[in-house]
């Protein structure tokens, strides 16, 4: 494996600190923003700001071909406590970038700075830093803002660090690669009461738990076996006290699927078992369904163009076709719902005992930041090579 980013690791260790330190969530992240900006002007870049409030498009132009990519790094942090007791720990109180899109940002801005001083294209580079990625979908606000009509790309390109894959490992899949998620929100309204006279009452817990029960045979008993689906109740919330029956329960729950067709089923199954368990204990319900993100499906031949750049990258011992695909989700699915391209995995493992994404003391292993900075500069290089 080799890269082209030996003299400026400390740099690059520096940019991803730095941002570490100063996490900002979703259409919140203005010094973020400032500071991918002023680090982009100075490499030459024609910067656009605002799309999705805190986006920015930095577009570098060589030649005279009008070819074209988009290369997206996501910017937002999470609402969580760190834990990690470093030295660059979060400065922001229960914010954290434990999603390593501090680590992302970090390795395109690496690969900006290359890019700008090597020249060795011709077309016009995209480079694509969206807010929102974690749970306002930053990527679909970009795409209604005119983000493909303004800043045209012949195919888009993303990558997501995995703590879970062993490190410089290129993971990919052609077709759906992570989730579509949804959320339900089930109201259960009863009729409360003493809890010494349970028979004046119809209580929603009681109810609330039959609707717990009933859900989890949509996934065994009306989804084929072969379709990858989840349907977790992760939230109950009903009553007071223990002599209390209240008035109403409320559940949510998330769901994940990859097939449209299995995405309705989900919805009209989840809405039915909701609203007839309540009518059988004589009580409503009303189901609040919402769809959040698509399923992410890569194109075919913009993963093909990856797995053989990879190859020769890394070497095909560090390039895997993952066989099944991630239950978690991501919002790149809506700029390759918009243009041809594809999102992969690059491993990022340290040991087994590894903090996994989205935990507290998760940690960004920044060993890998020339790795990835390198890889985006190939990519661009070789799909906008001179002719």
């Amino acid at each position: 494996m080799t890269y082209q980013f030996p003299n400026t690791m400390p740099d690059l260790v520096a940019t991803r600190r730095y941002l570490h330190q100063n996490p900002e969530i979703g259409l919140s992240e203005f010094k973020t923003s400032d500071f991918i900006a002023e680090q982009l002007t100075r490499m030459g870049y024609e910067v656009t700001r605002g799309l999705a409030k805190t986006g920015i498009v930095a577009t570098l132009r060589n030649g005279s071909s009008g070819r074209s990519i988009g290369i997206r790094a996501d910017i937002d942090a999470l609402p969580i406590v760190e834990e990690t007791g470093l030295e660059y720990a979060s400065s922001t109180p229960g914010m954290m970038h434990a999603c390593g899109h501090d680590g992302h940002t970090t390795m395109l801005l690496g690969a900006a700075r290359m890019l700008a001083e090597r020249r060795n294209f011709d077309g016009v580079i995209h480079l694509i830093f969206q807010p929102a990625e974690e749970n306002f979908g930053g990527a679909r606000i970009m795409i209604e803002e005119g983000l493909f009509e303004r800043f045209p790309c012949d195919a888009v390109f993303a990558l997501h660090n995995e703590p879970g894959l062993p490190f410089g490992q290129f993971a990919l899949r052609e077709g759906p690669i992570m989730a579509a998620v949804d959320e339900a929100k089930i109201t259960i309204n009863g009729l409360g009461g003493h809890g010494a006279e349970p028979q004046e009452t119809a209580d929603p817990i009681v109810c609330g738990a039959s609707i717990v029960m009933a859900l989890q045979t949509i996934v065994s008993r009306n989804i084929h076996p072969l379709d990858p689906t989840v349907v977790t109740v992760g939230a109950f919330h009903g009553g007071s006290a223990s002599n209390i029956i209240p008035e109403r329960a409320e559940l949510t729950v998330g769901i994940r699927s990859f097939d449209p067709k299995v995405r309705d089923e989900l919805e009209r199954r989840i809405t039915l078992i909701a609203e007839a368990q309540a009518a059988s204990f004589g009580m409503t319900a009303t189901v609040n369904y919402e769809r959040s993100y698509d399923a992410t499906i890569n194109h075919k031949a913009e993963t093909d163009f990856v797995r053989d750049l990879a190859k020769r990258f890394a070497g095909e011992e560090n390039v895997i076709d993952l066989a099944r695909p991630f239950m978690g989700s991501e919002d790149f699915a809506f700029m390759l719902q918009e243009r041809p391209g594809t999102y992969f995995f690059l491993g990022t493992k340290r040991s087994d005992s590894d903090p996994s994404l989205h935990h507290p003391k998760y940690d960004f292993n920044d060993d890998i930041l020339p790795i990835g900075a390198s890889f985006w500069v190939e990519l661009a290089e070789s799909r906008l090579k001179p002719e």
